[in-house]
């Protein structure tokens, strides 16, 4: 059945293979981006999520009702960028999601992307619930220099909001007929994967050597599409780690699984 679907940060890597794989499965694809692009879309609607002006332009612009929304578009751990990165990563991307809820049909699945840089979040409950505080840009910088924080420190404290803010609002979604989860993709081969190589340096080499590669957006966006179609309805206030085996490497070595494990011989390790 053709459905609509929305998708933020339209014009490059995941959300332009997103918005692909919706178009070439018949469905309609309303497109946001700071960037304008065409490509695979059926409307596009300029968007500036470090703009709360172009946040409520933007959502107004919408005619269609929408069965769904990928929050797709967000800046990577880039040094000079930390404001931008904590408005426009989670602080914007929040606001515009609550401006297009009207837009939302019952049903509609929202889609999150967060990123394997967030999943620290354990380790910093308290800082996440200070930035989810804030509530104006003006607020940002003062923040940031209060905490202390670098553009690596507020990229993944950006990624961290998002999954925890995904699981604070699950429940009020739920109750109004919508669904809402994150989506946590690890080294993904896009325009920006060299800012992830020098933020993370040594350890995100070791992660994709132990994979055998990054992840590819096409990837990721198959992901997304199912996530926002009904097929994937009892998946509610869940984060999706998309990373290749990562994550479960590392929590291997972390907590010493080696003993789990057989060797060839059917022996315990």
């Amino acid at each position: 059945m053709p459905r609509t679907y929305a998708v933020t940060g339209v014009a490059s890597g995941i959300g332009a293979q997103l918005a692909r794989l919706l178009k070439s499965s018949g469905h309609t694809v309303v497109g946001f981006d700071i960037h304008e692009t065409h490509e695979n879309v059926d409307t596009f609607i300029p968007l500036d999520l470090n703009d709360e002006d172009s946040i409520a332009t933007a959502a107004s612009q919408v005619t269609a009702r929408l069965d769904g929304l990928c929050n797709n578009a967000g800046l990577p751990p880039r040094e000079g960028l930390e404001a931008a990165l904590l408005q426009v990563n989670f602080l914007g991307t929040r606001a515009f999601t609550d401006a297009m809820l009207p837009h939302l049909n019952a049903d509609a699945s929202i889609v999150n992307m967060a990123s394997r840089a967030g999943h620290g979040w354990r380790d910093n409950i308290d800082q996440i619930k200070r930035l989810g505080q804030l509530t104006h840009p003006s607020q940002i910088e003062g923040f940031i220099s209060t905490e202390g924080i670098n553009a690596t420190r507020c990229y993944n404290l950006s990624k961290e909001a998002m999954i925890l803010w995904t699981a604070a609002v699950t429940e009020e979604m739920v109750q109004a007929g919508l669904r809402i989860n994150s989506l946590s993709p690890g080294g993904v081969a896009t325009d920006i994967l060299d800012d992830f190589k020098r933020a993370f340096g040594a350890q995100m080499a070791k992660n994709v050597e132990r994979a055998g590669r990054p992840g590819n957006p096409e990837e990721i966006a198959k992901i997304a599409a199912f996530v926002l179609s009904p097929e994937s309805n009892w998946l509610k206030g869940t984060d999706i780690a998309i990373d290749g085996g990562m994550g479960a490497f590392n929590q291997s070595d972390m907590l010493g699984l080696g003993s789990l494990c057989l060797d060839r011989t059917g022996v315990v390790v």
